[in-house]
């Protein structure tokens, strides 16, 4: 049964907002201002990161348009290289996303208990509550169906847009903050080389990658999409502006009010500038907005998950109850379930989510690259469509070889960086690759 076409512009540039747009714009400046050191690196480092997903824009909106199935970022990998690498790459993207909504719930719920709850239910066992609480609301609303939950979506993602344009707005609030003058150190105390910026510049992209990434999986709805050959890139195109825009607005933000050195070691920067437009409410209003922006984050990830293990279970790299749909609303809803447990049931290991992540953004940026290779294959497999309905980017090959290469420098900086977290996450992508065989080796024997 093909899917319905419900989803518009407007509706895929808000979940192209909100996949991007979590909790890292609000947290990894502090990250890349200490790996940048000085300020002009900080900048040149947010603008190349734009830079590299507009290159990533580009190419996966041609794949979108030339590959319009529902669960693309699954399928793509199964058409183009093996069944085991799509259910690998996929199975860590599944799992580090419901570790990611576990953990971000969690922080909506420790802002939110603190301005519903006195002091002492502020417990865990209350954020975990509140946490479970929200997955559990969107989960059902999730359940009534695409237009509900993507009309949904639109209205979270706009708040979220405009909880970002109001903390920009601090800039308008009072002088600048004043910092002592940024310098550039090397371990050996020597004059700073190409080779030293460049390293820190890998150091600053692998937090900036992580604010940046998600918008590929727009390519999952383009089952759902009306005239996706238009829309998708469209709305990838209409989406990443505005994130970018946002982006370098609101760390100039954070630069001028709280000062360079300073940020470098900031806590809560968000609630810094909340306080400095509202005074001592600043703490009440932003916890509000920054909860409504969790909900948005939760909802968006209850959407598109679910369709990439839906089309894991159509090529029966899952068994085949994941490709059941309602047939009243037409949702997932056994995906959509899995999905929902395995996040609340995270919630109790939420503690370890950084842990989680560090092993996964390295195979991110693997899965990133190789995704983004599949362009070259689908431009000969879809040769012969009409240039009118698909769109095809300008200075290819150059701009998906950018982006490829940009990912491949980041995997690279993270292993240098950190080499147990790489090994572990190729280990881990070692053991699903395992898992596949034995699943296929069990369901022949079963025929």
């Amino acid at each position: 049964m093909r899917p319905e076409k419900q989803l518009s512009m407007l509706d895929l540039s808000m979940i192209v907002v909100s996949l991007v747009i979590g909790m890292g714009i609000f947290r990894t400046p502090v990250n890349v201002a200490a790996g940048a050191q000085i300020p002009e690196l900080f900048f040149l480092a947010w603008i190349v990161g734009g830079l590299i997903a507009l290159c990533g824009a580009l190419t996966y909106a041609e794949i979108g348009s030339r590959f319009p199935v529902t669960g693309g970022y699954y399928k793509i990998f199964s058409a183009f290289y093996h069944p085991s690498i799509a259910f690998a790459i996929n199975c860590i993207i599944v799992v580090s996303n419901a570790a990611s909504v576990a953990g971000v719930s969690i922080i909506g719920a420790e802002y939110l208990s603190k301005i519903i709850l006195p002091v002492e239910m502020q417990t865990e066992f209350s954020r975990i509550a509140i946490a479970a609480i929200s997955i559990g609301l969107f989960y059902f609303i999730n359940l009534l169906g695409l237009k509900v939950s993507s009309k949904t979506q639109n209205v979270l993602s706009l708040i979220k847009i405009g909880m970002v344009l109001i903390l920009i707005g601090a800039v308008f609030m009072g002088p600048a903050a004043v910092s002592s003058p940024s310098t550039f150190n090397t371990s050996g105390a020597t004059t700073p080389t190409l080779f030293d910026y460049g390293k820190a510049l890998g150091i600053c992209l692998i937090g900036i990658s992580f604010t940046f990434g998600g918008y590929q999986q727009t390519i999952n709805f383009g089952g759902e999409t009306k005239s996706p050959g238009k829309i998708i890139p469209r709305s990838i195109f209409t989406g990443l502006a505005i994130i970018f825009i946002l982006y370098m607005a609101i760390n100039y933000v954070y630069v001028r009010v709280i000062g360079f050195e300073q940020l470098k070691t900031a806590e809560s920067i968000a609630a810094i500038l909340a306080g400095k437009i509202f005074g001592p409410i600043g703490f009440t209003v932003l916890s509000c907005l920054i909860y409504l922006s969790v909900l948005g984050y939760v909802n968006v990830n209850l959407l598109s998950n679910p369709r990439a293990m839906f089309a894991m279970g159509e090529e029966k790299a899952l068994p085949a109850i994941f490709t059941k749909k309602s047939k009243k609303s037409d949702v997932m809803f056994v995906s959509l379930t899995v999905f929902t447990i395995i996040s609340i049931i995270t919630l109790f290991y939420a503690q370890t989510f950084d842990k989680i992540l560090n092993y996964t953004i390295f195979l991110d940026c693997i899965g990133m690259a190789t995704s983004a290779a599949t362009i070259f294959f689908l431009r000969k497999r879809t040769a012969h469509l009409d240039k009118n309905t698909i769109y095809s980017m300008r200075l290819y090959p150059l701009m998906p070889l950018i982006f490829i290469a940009a990912y491949l420098f980041v995997a690279i900086s993270i292993y240098a960086d950190d080499p147990q977290a790489a090994i572990n996450g190729l280990l881990i992508f070692a053991c699903f690759i395992i898992i596949y065989f034995i699943n296929r080796f069990y369901q022949r024997n079963r025929t």
